[in-house]
């Protein structure tokens, strides 16, 4: 029913902005600075996105609305990689993210940008029914998930908290003031929707 998947959108976009909104609230107040709340409270960034993207891909009616996007523009979605790899460098050169989250030391996601609009195109646009394509998307969007659950790992693991494991003399600051906090928050969520999404597509 096109009138109804319409609706299932105007709901999923309306519930994204007002997710947007309150981070951009609790960001601004400086909530997500707290190292030493418990439970952390980074846990609010990202957790409640992913909560909610998983009811999509869980119940009937949010199955029938993936089934109505167009893999190729999520998958050009992926380019928006690039200019957060650019913001997070320009974190660790105030200091206030490590290195280790950049390009220049343990994230290669920036890959994942580059190579997007090459996959949307020779993998959609060029032959989109050839089982090589196909193959190649897969590929291409497992490949991705992995360089995207690296940073995360490393996102996480930065963090000031109990669980932090990795830059201890420069943790992972930066990320919980406004507005970066909508990277963890947010572009995280919507791009792994974004891959989830295209593989089921494919499968």
């Amino acid at each position: 029913d096109p009138d109804a998947n319409t609706d299932y959108s105007k709901r999923t976009i309306i519930v994204m902005l007002l997710f947007l909104l309150i981070q951009g609230v609790l960001g601004m107040t400086g909530f997500f600075t707290d190292t030493k709340a418990i439970p952390p409270r980074m846990i609010f960034l990202a957790p409640p996105a992913l909560l909610f993207l998983l009811a999509i891909f869980f119940l009937n009616s949010g199955k029938k609305f993936t089934d109505t996007l167009d893999p190729k523009i999520l998958t050009y979605l992926h380019s928006v990689r690039i200019p957060v790899e650019i913001v997070l460098y320009l974190l660790f050169v105030n200091k206030l993210v490590p290195e280790v989250m950049t390009f220049e030391g343990n994230n290669f996601d920036i890959l994942a940008g580059i190579s997007a609009p090459f996959a949307a195109y020779f993998g959609y646009r060029k032959n989109p029914e050839s089982k090589i394509a196909r193959i190649s998307l897969l590929i291409w969007n497992f490949i991705c998930l992995g360089l995207l659950f690296n940073i995360v790992l490393t996102a996480v693991f930065s963090v000031p908290s109990p669980f932090q494991l990795l830059a201890i003399k420069q943790p992972n600051i930066g990320i919980l003031y406004f507005p970066f906090m909508w990277l963890p928050g947010f572009i995280v969520p919507l791009v792994l929707f974004s891959h989830l999404v295209c593989i089921r597509k494919l499968l």
